[in-house]
């Protein structure tokens, strides 16, 4: 079978036969009519939203604000590979939510002149849908996946030769008439983007010729993402409502950009301009979050542990129990905060509450 059998197969919907289709009743065709109106109304809901964000979202690396060893790094690659007109290596791109990752992607796809396509881990189920993907990409093409430890098993091995050979192995047939094709792929730059990197298996990980990682943001760089964004949206914001805004954003700009939103809304309501200090401490306040950034299920957290446990040592699942939370939810959304400005202890024994956190909550 020719290669280019193989593009046409995965770039061409599925289509049924005649008398297939003619088979089913009109109960499938409605169910796939409203099917097909849900999709199109849930596309325009995410064209909608995207080209919101695709606002906010710096276009270019000097208008990047923060991570300053990572654009450095980045910065020295593409004018490597330019130079040398060839892709960017593979980068994986490790850290909490919020920090840029995504963002990231779309401005070295722009720095490169080539196009970016996006997807997510949980999305590439079955192996025909990386396959897909892999076969339409063009020449020096940046291929973001989400969340890339959620590989399966399948996917992940078919990446393998595409990433090290620029090559894909399909097997076609089965038993003893199954035959193994190779259809060559262009040179492309992977972006794997995860928030557990100790998740990926070695030999997807050691594929990889750049692994980077997102660190924090300091408050004056959250103030000038803060500054960015109400120009973009067009919200007048004083300086220290700007800093009000980044201190409670918990190091992550996408925190940052979702409260001056709320902070927006209020003052709109309430007829008052510019958003200064006051104004935005008014608003957070309103929508429960406090001077340090913690809200409502994170401040519970700690109550319960001072009050129920006398501060730890706890165990995990007896705080999940109090709460009413699951443990992956207190371990992977909460504690890392906490822990990160020190008003919480990972100890053998348990979660212990710091000397930090009672003087916040006021507690003797």
């Amino acid at each position: 079978m020719a290669i280019t059998s193989f593009r046409e197969q995965f770039q061409e919907p599925d289509r049924q036969p005649n008398s297939s289709r003619k088979k089913k009743g009109r109960h499938n065709q409605s169910k796939t009519k409203q099917t097909g109106e849900d999709l199109l109304q849930a596309t325009a809901a995410a064209d909608e939203t995207g080209n919101q964000e695709e606002g906010i979202r710096p276009q270019r690396l000097a208008d990047y604000i923060g991570q300053k060893e990572l654009k450095d790094v980045l910065e020295i690659g593409i004018s490597a590979a330019k130079g040398r007109n060839e892709a960017l290596d593979h980068l994986l791109l490790y850290g909490p939510p919020g920090l840029g990752k995504t963002t990231m992607s779309l401005i070295l796809a722009t720095e490169m002149g080539v196009n970016c396509k996006i997807t997510a881990a949980p999305a590439l189920e079955r192996p025909r849908d990386i396959v897909g993907i892999l076969v339409n990409l063009k020449p020096g093409d940046v291929l973001f996946i989400d969340e890339i430890h959620r590989l399966s098993r399948m996917t992940e091995e078919l990446l393998y030769p595409a990433m090290e050979d620029y090559r894909l192995d399909i097997t076609i047939g089965k038993g003893q008439s199954a035959r193994t094709r190779s259809i060559p792929l262009p040179r492309f730059t992977l972006v794997g983007a995860t928030t557990r990197v100790g998740s990926l298996t070695s030999p997807l990980r050691d594929r990889f010729g750049m692994i980077q990682r997102l660190r924090f943001y300091e408050p004056d760089e959250l103030t000038l993402i803060v500054h960015r964004t109400a120009e973009v949206l067009k919200v007048s914001v004083t300086q220290d409502g700007a800093e009000e805004i980044a201190r409670r954003s918990r190091g992550t700009p996408r925190i940052a950009n979702r409260l001056l939103k709320r902070v927006r809304d209020y003052a709109q309501v309430k007829g008052l301009e510019p958003i200064n200090q006051q104004v935005a401490a008014e608003a957070l306040k309103v929508f429960d979050v406090d001077p340090s950034g913690l809200d409502w299920t994170d401040r519970l957290l700690l109550k319960v542990m001072i009050e129920q446990f006398n501060g730890g040592p706890v165990g995990l699942e007896a705080v999940a129990a109090a709460t009413g939370e699951d443990t992956q939810t207190i371990e992977e959304v909460y504690e890392p905060y906490l822990l990160q400005i020190g008003f919480l202890h990972r100890t053998p024994r348990g979660r212990v509450a710091t000397p930090a956190a009672r003087k916040h909550l006021r507690y003797e």
